[in-house]
């Protein structure tokens, strides 16, 4: 009989590294079956989804408050399916909200729990350090500095390198994608990217029209804003007005790729235009309120993880009240006109690129780890 196993993600990154992982996983045990918390790319993969993960997809202390009941009814959901079901093994996928509460009742069932992407407490809540400590069978890490701060913690840690590093690419040569969407060449382009989710895309959007209007008053460039699955084109499109922004949807990768300069809402698409080489201005905002109360718990150099990475400012990051039209726009004519400015810049999102990198496929050292911790656990029972 087959493994019977858990997955959940609560993001659409997160929702695609799972979906990586179920890959090789299904190679190394064909007769696996995979339940969980799913969002599309799961699903597509043949996990079936108990609850979906684009209702958790909530960000900001005050902004979650009145999604609680919402999210503890999934939450109760999924945890009712796994005392049911009882899987031989959980994988738990970033959203620790969510999931280390979950770890701690799916432990409390005998259940090995493994967490892909580690909770940032090297940030912010080190207080949940105990609990990861007793629930987590083994992190496994995409950036480099966590392995270490993790195993001083006495929490068994592997960095398995970030999935995303070798896998990234375009799938369109510049020409091609001007072509398909009429972009002229001689123009220089800016790709927008609110971000993945509504609440912080809705957020961000006035803002970036504004930078959008000011840079084209300026400049003769083009933008098109890269909508991700979970967002869907629509809901710019209904949104943007007059501005001069041309909205797509799946092809982020092509419109980072190509573009001369991104803005980039902070959160995992920085990565992702660090891995391409585009140069970027990074920005967030979240309500007032978390904002503040934020502002008290977390403890880090930056906000950005392009920066975090290099330990170094590579990318401006425009947070909160710094993030206005003017600002942006400011900020991005500076990079636009100064193409010295943009190879500088390119030369740091390279070194972060090198560190995110390891020696073989971040999946395949995750599903190493996974399958010893499973035969271990087998011959403990034996």
């Amino acid at each position: 009989m087959g493994h019977n196993i858990l997955v959940s993600a609560g993001e659409a990154s997160g929702d695609y590294y799972a979906s990586l992982l179920v890959a090789d996983l299904r190679r190394l045990w064909p007769g696996a079956r995979f339940f969980g918390c799913a969002g599309p790319r799961m699903r597509l993969g043949g996990v079936e989804a108990v609850i979906a993960a684009e209702g958790l997809a909530v960000v900001g202390l005050v902004e979650v408050l009145g999604h609680l009941p919402r999210i503890y009814g999934q939450y109760r959901k999924l945890a009712r399916a796994a005392a049911t079901r009882k899987p031989d093994l959980a994988i738990l996928t970033d959203s620790p909200d969510f999931h280390l509460r979950l770890a701690s009742r799916l432990k409390a069932c005998g259940v090995p729990v493994i967490y892909l992407i580690a909770p940032q407490v090297w940030a912010w809540r080190k207080g949940r350090l105990p609990r990861i400590r007793r629930t987590i069978d083994r992190l496994l890490c995409i950036f480099p500095f966590e392995e270490k701060f993790f195993q001083e913690h006495g929490i068994a840690a592997t960095y398995i390198g970030h999935p995303l590093a070798g896998r990234i690419r375009p799938s369109l040569t510049k020409a091609e994608f001007f072509r398909k969407h009429r972009i002229p060449l001689e123009r220089q382009l800016v790709t927008v990217l609110p971000g993945s989710r509504k609440g912080e895309a809705a957020r961000h959007l006035p803002w970036l029209i504004s930078a959008v209007g000011r840079i084209y008053r300026e400049q003769a460039a083009s933008f098109v804003l890269a909508a991700s699955e979970t967002t869907g084109a629509a809901f710019f499109r209904e949104r943007i007005g007059s501005a001069p922004i041309q909205v797509i949807e799946g092809e982020t990768w092509d419109a980072i790729a190509h573009a001369d300069l991104a803005l980039a809402a902070s959160g995992t698409v920085t990565v992702e235009a660090a891995l391409l080489g585009t140069p970027m201005i990074t920005f967030y905002r979240v309500n007032p309120l978390s904002w503040a109360l934020g502002k008290m718990l977390v403890n880090v150099p930056f906000y950005s993880m392009v920066n975090l990475v290099a330990d170094r400012a590579v990318v401006p990051e425009l947070m909160q009240g710094a993030m206005t039209g003017e600002r942006l726009a400011a900020e991005a004519m500076l990079f636009l006109r100064d193409e010295g400015r943009r190879l500088r810049m390119r030369e740091g999102l390279g070194e972060v690129s090198r560190r995110l990198t390891v020696d073989g496929d971040a999946m395949a050292k995750a599903c190493a780890v996974i399958e010893n911790l499973v035969e271990g656990q087998a011959a403990h029972v034996s």
